[in-house]
């Protein structure tokens, strides 16, 4: 199952990254070049930049992906690490006591707990005993057909989600459960978190121009060329990847230097029962189930950490309550599709599109 996610993530990205470079850069000095990593956050990630050099590149390249292998180790929640305190050591040892962490850990978990509050408890990272049900389920299923988890088991762990629970000691940089059945899943925020601050230090070492994409979380830096933005889509819904075959897209985006776009969609993760009913990997905190209000959700800011929790939260509210939500924010974006096939968006996402 993991691979075959692999294989349509490449699928989605190549696409969606063409549409970031088909034209070219008009500093002759500056050359294109790309990669991909296949080896941090179980995920695809894909840099297109442009460079004086291979060697610059390379240099750049290869200093990104150390930092996203750090952050990948720290906000693991299935594997722990010699020498490292991360979210799975977290999870075995939290309720014991306070626990000392990196503090990249402490910066991801605050920024984790005020999207909690800001998206009325959408997105909840403290929903870990609930999401492995879902998760096992997932695993479990074969060729795509399983079973979702039993109503009664998700009702019984999802007494254990308070996020009041997590306490987090900034001056003392130390973690502590109150619960100890509470576990963490980061899954709404780790690996978008990690996309803005992997983009920060490669803009601190001077690179200019770049397009990161970190399983779909994508983070512009710079612009493509002078007065030309990077670009985007936004894959269709209704008409998502297939193996072998890029998907649609219902609507192009520009991303100027230090904008973010994540899209959270029921296409992605998925199996479905013996019925043909889909059960995704979006899961109501309210209803324990997978989200049904709409098909995707795409966020447009300049915080990758903060469009990965905005799109989850927004996928699992009512659209007229994540709307509201969006126009009273600074600075943020979104774009709903819905089965129907019918779209919403805030009200100043047409001036990004082309």
């Amino acid at each position: 199952m993991k691979k075959i996610i692999a294989l349509l993530l490449t699928c989605i990205l190549c696409a969606g990254l063409l549409v970031g470079c088909g034209k070219p850069q008009s500093n002759v000095s500056a050359q294109r070049y790309s990669t991909v990593f296949y080896d941090v956050f179980d995920t695809v990630t894909t840099v297109i930049a442009y460079s004086d050099s291979q060697e610059s590149f390379d240099a750049q390249m290869k200093a990104l992906h150390d930092d996203l292998a750090e952050y990948h180790k720290l906000y693991d929640i299935y594997n722990e690490y010699d020498g490292i305190t991360n979210l799975a050591t977290l999870n075995r040892t939290a309720a014991q006591g306070p626990v000392k962490v990196d503090q990249r850990i402490i910066d991801m978990l605050v920024e984790a707990k005020n999207l909690y509050t800001i998206t009325q408890g959408q997105n909840n990272i403290a929903m870990g005993s609930v999401l492995k049900l879902w998760h096992d389920a997932r695993d479990a299923a074969e060729d795509g057909v399983g079973t979702p988890p039993d109503t009664a088991a998700l009702e019984a762990a999802s007494a254990y989600t308070n996020m009041n629970n997590l306490i987090i000691d900034e001056q003392e940089q130390t973690v502590f459960f109150a619960d100890p059945n509470m576990t963490l899943d980061v899954g709404s925020c780790g690996k978008g978190y990690a996309c803005e601050m992997v983009a920060r230090a490669a803009e601190e070492r001077g690179l200019t121009s770049a397009l990161i994409s970190v399983g779909g979380n994508l983070r512009a830096i710079g612009e493509k060329s002078p007065d030309t933005p990077w670009t985007a889509g936004i894959e269709d819904p209704w008409n998502p990847s297939v193996m072998g075959n890029t998907s649609s897209y219902v609507v192009a985006i520009q991303l100027p230097g230090g904008m973010a776009m994540v899209t959270s969609g029921d296409y992605q993760r998925f199996f479905t029962d013996a019925a043909g009913e889909q059960y995704h990997h979006l899961i109501d905190p309210d209803t324990l189930q997978p989200a049904r209000h709409c098909r995707s959700v795409t966020v447009l800011t300049s915080d990758s950490g903060l469009a990965d929790c905005l799109s989850t939260g927004l996928f699992c509210m009512a659209p007229e309550e994540g709307l509201a939500l969006v126009e009273s924010l600074e600075n943020v974006e979104a774009f709903w599709c819905f089965a129907d096939k019918t779209t919403q968006q805030s009200s100043g996402f047409a001036d990004l599109m082309l």
